[in-house]
């Protein structure tokens, strides 16, 4: 997804309260209100670049073989 939908996505991937979830179908109408909705965006944000992320690969090594592969 992309961020023009962040809004939906979050919903789906968090427990919301019913306040959040009004927050986030109606948006801000004060300065708390516009906190609480950064809040969530940067949230949303943290969860997306964890779940993009591509981790290393790791190798497995059986017992006996030498850990550094340029050993003999």
């Amino acid at each position: 997804m992309n961020d023009e939908n962040w809004k939906e996505e979050y919903k789906k991937l968090k427990s919301l309260r019913p306040y959040q979830i009004k927050l986030l179908e109606e948006g801000a109408t004060s300065l708390s209100q516009a906190w609480l909705l950064n809040s969530m965006w940067c949230e949303w944000k943290e969860i997306k670049a964890m779940t993009e992320t591509n981790l290393p690969s790791i190798e497995v090594f059986s017992v006996g073989t030498p850990m550094d592969p340029w050993e003999g």
